[in-house]
Formats: C-alpha cells, structure tokens, sequence
C-alpha cells in the first residue's frame, strides 16, 4: 500500500503492458474505474479509512459517465411532478454527479488548499423548465466532402443548347464529326468529343439523336459535378470508378486522326498504336502514383492530365505539349527501343537491355528490374521479357531521377528485401559490381566505407544507418545517389563535371525537366544521323513499305541523282511521292 495525497491507492508493477491480454487504457489522465468509495467527501464523513479495493494505474480520477435516456426521462419526471411552493423553503441541494471540487483536489498530482463551494438555487424555480435536449450526433456539422464534386444548382441551359445543335444537323443524327461542337455546347474540351461520342453509343449505329444524348447528359450532370467526375464517366461510359489503359485508346486515337500537329502521321497506320501505348505509358506513369494501374478520380485531381488535354485544342504544334502527346518524344523512345529490339518482336531481354547507352546500367540493377520489382499489374506478359510498355518507363525513370515515380522506381529495384529500407548490405551489393567496373578501367575508385559516409551525410537519412523512400523524395542529392550505385557513365560525369558550368546549364534550361532535356537532345542527334549519307535507318524497311511510309534518306536521292533542296523534313517523305518525283524527273530528260 502507497499513500499519495492522504488516499490509499494500490499500484501494479508489470514488466509487460497489460494492454498486450486486456483491453485496458491504462493512461494516468484517465482512471479504469468509477465508484463511490473513492470519493472524499463520504469518507471524511464517515470518519472510516474505506479503501478501494479497485487495482490503480495511476492516479485516480472520477470519470463522467454520459447521462443515459433513462436517467434523463427519469430527471424529468421528478421535476414536473415537484410541486415548489413559494412560501416555502428552498430545497435542499442534490449532489452533482459531476465531481467535486474536493475530489478533484483528493484526486490531482499536487495538493491544493480547499476552498468550500456552496450550491446557489433560485429562489423560485420553474417547474416548466426543462433541461436542454442534446443535438443529435452529426447534425451541426455541414457536408465538407464531395467525392464527385460540389452540387450546383443546374438551369438546364446545357440541354437547351443541346436541342438546338441536334436541331441544325441533318436529320437530326449527329456523327464523329459533329461531336466537336456537341462537346463545347457542354462545356467539355474539344477532344472530350471521341470518349463523349462513345459514351452515348455512337459506336452501335454511327451515329447519335437528341433523344439517346439527352438523358445520358441529364444524368451526368446530375450526378457528377466536376470536370473530373464527369470525365471518369464518359471514359468508363459510366460503368467504373477508375480508368485502366483501355479507357484512354479512344480519345488518343482522336487525337491522332484529328489533331493538326499529327496529320503528316495518318497515312502512318502502323506507327498509331506504337504513339498511343507511348502516350498512355506515360499517362499512367505520371498520374498513376498508386502503381495500381487504376488511375482514380483524386489521381485527377491531384494531376495535370485535363487540363494538358484542354491545351490540345489551343496548340497546333503537337511537340510544344511536352506532357504526354510530343510526337518528338514519342519518336526518341521508340527509336531507343528498336535499336535494341534486334528481332523487333516489341520484347526486349535483359543482355538487350545490357546494351542500352554502351551498357551504363549494371548487370545486378538489370537481373532487379526484369526480376519483377517494378511490374505492374497482376501477371506479366512473357517470362523474362520486358514489353514497349515497360520500356516507357524504365527509360523516362533513367533519364529524369527526380520524378516521384522514378525515386520509386530506383528504389523498388535496391530495396532487395522489400521491408522499405536501404540498409549498408544493399548498398554495399550494388556498388561493388561499380567499384570493379572502376578497377577495370584503371579508375581508382572509392572504398565502400568513404562512399557510405558520403552518401549519409549527402541524404541525411532520419533513421541512422538505414535510407528511406521519403529521405530520397527530400533530398535534391537523390540522382547522384542512384547513379553510384547502378549507372558508372553519370556517375563519373558527375564527379568530373565543372560546378560553375553546371550552374551556368541549369541556368539556361531553367524550367525544362531532366527529361525534356534529355529529349531535346537525342531528337537532335537521330535528325543529325538521318540527313546524314551512308546511314542506315533504324526502322524496318518492310515494315515501313507495307505502311507505304518507307523512310528516304538524303543518300537514297543522291543515288537517284534527286534534288531534295527545299524538301524540308524528309523523315515525312513517303515512297509514293519520290518515286513520283521521280519518274517526273526522267521524263524530262527522256530517259524511258
């Protein structure tokens, strides 16, 4: 027994928390018990030391029970049966079933002088008065989420618009073509048009009436109130609550039969599919961040995508949108992905993948990626392969190490044993394929102990001796760090860069991303070698004749004896035109 504050309370001593076997709260704010014996004032009256027989875990406090609906029926019918007369003497006051003031005293850490607290009635109390009804739960607290946007009060206008569009077509049948002006009157962006035409099941007849798009419109408005939502329904025809990479194929195919910056690439039929998977591949790369392969609608939100697709329509230069649709873009990857797809069957192998940028990438990090740390979805379409797909995204991880989603792409790949920490022997595993490749080249390369230091005092990690994903999203050190454990090329381009010219490069490509940079630069290049005599082209030549878009290089003409001065790009010249330029040329001079 252990007397604090005058109170006999018992304590208990565990060395395990009896939290672990009994649902207890065990807090020393709070008491596990509520009983009258405790309470001060029945034993200073009753002149008996009354211990509780109750186990104490800490100091002990009444605790206020909420009053249940019996107790309040009950407090009410004695006050409307009371019968107070004014003459007489107030009565008596009842006890509070709130604590006292002597108990909370008897009760706190530090004793404190007692002050008596005498009750104050009215001299005439109503018997009519009742204690106040409390508000139900919920009540006085307003709606504050809106997963499908804030309701606005509608005035039909849209509809209205509606009609009179459908009213000025022929016949009242609107097609493909007409969904343009359907999708402004509606307040959509133009190429919402594709998906919208879809939705309202043009892809039955052909065309739309006014009857089947009005009640699908009337009820999309009704139910969903933001761009956002309302895009998830039109995509997904209003069946789903998230969009897979199906959902988008219509409205980039739109896009590529409609858009000015893309129609040199309609009479291009095999490269479409090749620039629409590239577009949703990057799509899901950077909205995505679940790696779900299920975009959702705060996804949306949280993301640039709609509002990149309402630029479509005010930008004739496909290759100024630098998000997700630059054909420029479109053309680097896929020409980084054919020169290492030498049976051009779309898969690439792991020694194909040795091959990219003269082997940079480290044989360990390879045996990570195609080891199925960074798949996504639930199955993988062939053992030991990596489709076009994925080489999207293995390639803009690669080029732009400060994306959130190639900080995790990296780090999926050393994380070897999935319990989200870099430790010392992960690090350790990588970099030791690194420090050979350096002994190999006559580099004199860094002990692991000197480049463990380095990179904990350059990531600052919160747990010492172990790096987390989050340690790596707030460090701006994060590419170097990748790069010395898997990529030798930038690692060494790093350490022998000059600060001053660095500052100067960052300076003038202010605003533009790692990968745009990138980018720009390889798209440079591969025009370069185009133009240039002797080069082989880096498409398949049958491929490309059965497309009849068979790429002309200026050495092709200058075997012809052709004037291609003034042609422009000839990486958009088709067959049929030089053959009948051509033949034109001959003509001329009467050769037969």
């Amino acid at each position: 027994m252990t007397t604090l504050c005058a109170v006999p309370c018992q304590f208990l001593g565990l060395k395990i928390p009896i939290y672990h076997s009994v649902l207890v709260d065990q807090r020393c704010s709070r008491a596990i018990h509520h009983c009258d014996v405790c309470n001060v004032v029945q034993r200073l009256e009753s002149g008996a030391a009354i211990v509780c027989k109750s186990i104490h875990y800490g100091v002990c406090q009444p605790v206020a029970i909420p009053p249940t609906k019996a107790r309040i029926i009950k407090k009410r019918e004695e006050k409307a049966t009371a019968k107070v007369s004014p003459h007489s003497p107030p009565a008596k006051p009842q006890l509070s079933p709130q604590p006292k003031v002597a108990d909370q005293l008897q009760h706190s850490p530090q004793p404190k002088e007692v002050t008596e607290v005498k009750p104050t009635t009215s001299a005439t109390p109503s018997p009519k008065s009742d204690p106040p009804n409390p508000a139900p739960s919920g009540s006085a607290i307003p709606r504050f989420y809106f997963p499908l946007g804030q309701p606005v009060s509608e005035d039909g206008k849209e509809l209205k618009k509606v009609s009179e569009v459908f009213g000025t077509l022929k016949e009242g049948k609107a097609f493909k073509s007409d969904f343009g002006e359907i999708a402004k009157v509606c307040n959509c962006p133009l190429y919402w048009k594709g998906p919208l035409f879809l939705a309202a099941g043009g892809d039955k007849l052909g065309c739309v009436t006014s009857a089947s798009f009005q009640p699908l419109w009337k009820r999309i408005i009704q139910k969903y109130h933001d761009d956002y939502s309302r895009f998830m329904a039109i995509m997904t025809r209003m069946k789903g609550s998230y969009l897979t990479a199906d959902d988008f194929v219509p409205l980039i195919q739109d896009v590529i039969d409609t858009h000015p910056g893309l129609t040199f690439l309609q009479e291009a039929q095999e490269f479409h599919s090749r620039y629409l998977h590239t577009v949703i591949a990057r799509i899901f790369y950077t909205v995505n961040r679940s790696w779900s392969g299920q975009i959702s609608i705060p996804e949306l939100r949280r993301s640039n995508l709609l509002q990149v697709i309402s630029s479509l329509e005010e930008e004739d230069d496909i290759n100024q949108i630098t998000d997700f649709f630059s054909y420029e873009h479109f053309y680097v990857i896929y020409c980084k992905f054919w020169e290492l797809d030498t049976d051009h069957d779309l898969f690439i192998s792991q020694q194909d993948l040795a091959r990219h940028n003269d082997g940079a990438i480290s044989s360990r990090m390879a045996e990570r990626i195609f080891s199925g740390a960074v798949t996504r979805g639930s199955t993988v379409s062939r053992e030991g392969k990596m489709s076009y797909t994925e080489f999207v995204w293995f390639l803009l991880a690669e080029e732009d190490k400060k994306h959130p989603t190639a900080i995790e792409y990296w780090f999926r790949c050393m994380d070897l044993d999935g319990d989200g920490l870099l430790s010392m022997y992960e690090l350790e595993y990588f970099y030791e394929e690194q420090y050979n490749k350096m002994v190999s080249l006559g580099i004199e390369p860094m002990p692991f102990e000197d480049c463990l230091c380095q990179m904990l005092d350059m990531i600052n990690p919160a747990i010492p001796g172990k790096i987390s994903l989050r340690d790596l999203k707030q460090s701006r050190m994060t590419p170097l760090f990748f790069d010395t454990f898997f990529n030798l090329e930038k690692y060494l381009d790093h350490e022998q860069r000059d600060p001053f010219a660095a500052a100067k490069e960052a300076e003038d490509m202010e605003g533009m991303s790692d990968w745009e940079r990138y980018a720009a630069e390889e798209y440079e290049m591969l025009v370069a070698d185009e133009t240039m005599p002797g080069q082989d082209d880096v498409f398949d030549d049958d491929a490309l004749e059965s497309a009849e878009v068979r790429r002309v290089t200026r050495a092709d003409m200058e075997e012809a004896d052709y004037d291609y001065t003034g042609i422009g790009d000839v990486s958009t010249i088709t067959a049929q035109s030089v053959t009948s330029s051509l033949a034109a040329t001959n003509q001329q001079e009467g050769v037969k």
